[in-house]
């Protein structure tokens, strides 16, 4: 039986970049789960990889269809975001394991829908100011950046996942992204031992 790994940690803590080197690393065989939101894409991704980009009348829809296993909506400075993941017909677990980039909220939710057993947290993080100058860095990059919304994100995220909540979901364990080549075989060594119980 599968499981699912939840990758969780605040903005800008290295979570794409750890998700796409756990999805080349074939010692624990992990397919992707690409969740949908309704924010408007990003310079430098695609639709179908990152998430699968819809608006509020798709969001309404599938929830009407009682599609969405999960979901959070963010009131950012530009309108609400939705960021949600939807049982689509791609996700089998008697088959396979997944990972997926989540928050707490999400990991809480997953494990409601699928069962604590079946849903892996694994907690990044990172020095608040290294996270904030990779914030910046990369909404620099953007065509039109959004730095409301960045510092938005940045200092709702010390609610989001404080020690409290942390410990309120059970969260235990955390990874800490320093280095990412050490965090990243930290990482891996964990899910092996979660994979294969």
């Amino acid at each position: 039986m599968g499981k699912i790994i939840c990758l969780m940690g605040k903005s800008s803590s290295g979570k794409d970049t750890i998700y796409k080197r756990l999805l080349m690393q074939e010692s624990v065989h992990l397919k992707t789960i690409v969740p949908y939101t309704t924010r408007p894409i990003r310079a430098g991704e695609t639709d179908g990889v990152e998430y699968h980009f819809t608006d509020e009348e798709g969001y309404q829809e599938l929830l009407g269809h009682g599609c969405v296993i999960e979901s959070r909506a963010y009131n950012t400075c530009y309108g609400v975001w939705r960021y949600f993941t939807v049982a689509d017909g791609t996700i089998d677990l008697e088959v396979f394991s997944y990972v997926l980039i989540g928050t707490l909220e999400a990991y809480d939710q997953l494990c409601r829908f699928y069962g604590t057993d079946k849903v892996v947290p694994v907690m990044i993080e990172l020095d608040d100011g290294v996270r904030l100058q990779r914030a910046l860095d990369r909404e620099k990059a953007q065509d039109h950046p959004k730095y409301e919304e960045m510092c938005r994100r940045f200092l709702a995220d010390a609610e989001d996942f404080s020690m409290e909540k942390m410990a309120q979901a059970g969260i235990e364990k955390t990874f800490y992204n320093d280095q990412l080549d050490r965090c990243l075989n930290e990482i891996v060594t964990y899910l092996q031992k979660h994979l294969n119980s």
